[in-house]
């Protein structure tokens, strides 16, 4: 067991060992508390972090990565992912085909259940509006759309049309 000078357990365990002067232990405790308070401003929330929160994606990192790809704008400037975000903030989203205009309602750095990610904005009616019409337009693309192998007189013509035969 190691042994440590008296002025050295005291200050360990956080008792100053000379009254009226704050032990080293309590002066970084003291910076450690203020440096907390400072990261616990609630009106603010950095872009990835409320991006994974609000369930847009499943990890922080793609959230980063769909922010420098530039596919994330805040209040229609492209976004950096340390921006933070306010309530009232109006964000554009594009994922694949769709497109998702939001307004923050709310701000959270906690990931939770999806009820209480979808209370943390809200989706204009245009943008929920042109999502279903790029949907419907992607499925009937998708019925039109059927794919079989080519059959012998089929190969034959694509020969033809390339100008192998």
């Amino acid at each position: 067991m190691q042994r440590f000078a008296p002025s050295r357990r005291m200050a360990m365990a956080g008792i100053e060992d000379r009254p009226g002067r704050a032990g080293a232990a309590s002066v970084a405790r003291g910076r450690r508390e203020e440096q907390d308070e400072e990261r616990d401003d609630d009106d603010r929330v950095r872009v990835d972090k409320w991006l994974w929160a609000a369930r847009f994606f499943k990890t922080r990192g793609l959230a980063a990565e769909a922010i420098e790809g530039g596919k994330v704008e805040v209040n229609g400037e492209r976004a950096k992912r340390a921006r933070a975000l306010q309530v009232g903030d109006r964000l554009r989203v594009r994922m694949g085909p769709y497109e998702h205009h939001l307004v923050v309602r709310a701000l959270s750095t906690r990931r939770g259940p999806a009820v209480e990610a979808q209370a943390l904005y809200e989706e204009t009616e245009e943008s929920r509006k042109a999502r279903e019409a790029v949907a419907a337009q992607m499925r009937a693309m998708q019925s039109n759309f059927t794919w079989d192998k080519p059959s012998k007189r089929d190969r034959r013509a694509i020969d033809r049309l390339k100008g192998r035969e």
